[in-house]
């Protein structure tokens, strides 16, 4: 298969026929178009040509193609269908994405959408998943399963599985309830053919299977779905019923959103943004950190200040190392912490914190002897004084020390206190590590100099 490759000359042919209203061309184009890059196209038109384009196409692709949409695209298409087009189109979906995409509407949108979705059984479950929380497992879960119980036949349970399978776009596994939809197991599809058909799924299924709770926080259902390699969770409520599945797609968006919510917050940026939000929301997300580094800049310059008078003019050249140690600093820092924070979201730290600060302290010390010789090296041939290379070399390796120790716990006391340790890296931890490893910097070299 040849991947799609959107162009200026697609968009514009397309931006033609729909200028001019030929709509066979532009089925007969798009038709063997997959609808993930439908949506990459229309996210490139106009508010205009993406709704004309969504109305056009058949329900069952373009409901697929508003699940891929960007928010503010489907936002602005959305608001110029009505809610028996919305409602066709949510008709076509898994329940999850219906449920999402109805999340979306305004307020006084929603009971319009629902009342006009002709299947009530598929209504009553997308109503169902709307009381979740969003950022829960019952707000990722889809209603869409396949499940039998234990008391029936091998045959009954074929028959009922051919009906519900109906409504399942992909069975990844089949789920066994008792008489209350308590999960108890699932049943193997290997088992059920080579069984005989008067045999109970009681004597065949698996009492073993992972599942969550809806109130489960979706980066613990990605954990546990990637330790597993599982392709779908069940997901039961408190009292053990089954009550939907997430599958392995949704889990998949759960890692990019926050993959890039965690990288925003490394390096700066304080909410969830993207490139094409307004100069305003772009300012306020990122203003916050700037201005921590501000202060922290300040404070570096006060330290400095302090220092000014203690240095004679022959031992000057120490103010002109200050920058390579800020930045030896705030580098051990962040990559500190950013090991730290990686393990932390992989769930791959072992060991006590006082552990973890040893081993850290004992990679930075060795780093920094080799860091303090090159420098050594490089100072006493440029100065030719010993003790001044000495000195700051030394201080190379105490800075290099402490910065590593506060780059490393600092993520953990903030993962211990429930904050996300995401915010340690970037701008904080090389903010203050600026202001430890300079105030460090010139208390050690006045030390070893005798001033």
């Amino acid at each position: 298969m040849t991947p799609f490759k959107l162009t200026e000359e697609l968009i514009a042919q397309i931006e033609e026929l729909i200028e001019h209203q030929r709509d066979t061309e532009l089925n007969s184009l798009l038709e063997d178009v997959h609808y993930a890059d439908v949506a990459e196209i229309i996210n490139e038109l106009n508010e205009d040509e993406a709704t004309y384009l969504i109305k056009l196409l058949d329900s069952y692709k373009t409901s697929d193609v508003l699940t891929e949409l960007d928010e503010d695209v489907r936002e602005a298409i959305l608001s110029n269908l009505s809610s028996k087009e919305i409602a066709e189109e949510l008709a076509e979906l898994d329940t999850d994405d219906a449920a999402d995409i109805i999340g979306e509407l305004p307020q006084e949108m929603v009971q319009k959408v629902i009342s006009e979705i002709a299947d009530r059984e598929h209504a009553k479950d997308i109503v169902d998943l709307l009381r979740y929380d969003e950022y829960s497992a019952g707000g990722l879960m889809a209603k869409e399963l396949v499940k039998v119980r234990e008391n029936w036949n091998v045959l009954t349970c074929v028959k009922e599985m051919r009906a519900q399978a109906e409504n399942v776009t992909r069975v990844h596994s089949i789920y066994v309830v008792d008489e209350e939809d308590k999960l108890i197991g699932r049943l193997s599809l290997k088992d059920l053919l080579t069984t005989s058909t008067k045999t109970h799924i009681k004597d065949v299924y698996i009492p073993k299977v992972d599942s969550v709770n809806v109130n489960e926080k979706p980066e613990e259902v990605a954990k546990i779905m990637s330790k597993y390699d599982l392709e779908a969770i069940p997901v039961v409520d408190e009292i053990g019923r089954l009550v939907g599945r997430i599958t392995i797609d949704d889990i998949v968006d759960v890692i990019r959103e926050e993959a890039d919510r965690d990288y925003q917050m490394a390096a700066g940026i304080s909410q969830d943004v993207e490139a094409d939000d307004s100069i305003l929301d772009l300012t306020r997300a990122r203003l916050p950190w700037l201005i921590l580094g501000l202060i922290g800049g300040i404070g570096a310059f006060m330290i400095m200040g302090g220092f000014e008078e203690d240095f004679k003019q022959e031992q000057f050249i120490i103010f002109f190392f200050t920058p390579l140690i800020a930045a030896m600093a705030g580098n051990v820092g962040v990559q500190s912490s950013a090991i730290i924070v990686q393990g932390l979201a992989n769930d791959d730290l072992k060991g006590s914190i006082s552990n973890r600060l040893i081993k850290e302290m004992l990679l930075a010390t060795l780093n920094g002897i080799i860091l303090a010789i090159l420098l050594f090296i490089f100072v006493w041939s440029y100065e030719g004084k010993v003790n001044i290379s000495f000195a700051i070399s030394i201080s190379l390796i105490a800075v290099i020390i402490v910065a590593g120790l506060i780059g490393t716990f600092v993520p953990l006391f903030l993962h211990k206190r429930g904050i996300d340790p995401a915010i340690a890296t970037g701008p904080f931890i090389t903010t203050s590590n600026d202001i430890f490893g300079i105030l460090i910097y010139f208390m050690i070299a006045k030390l070893i100099l005798g001033i």
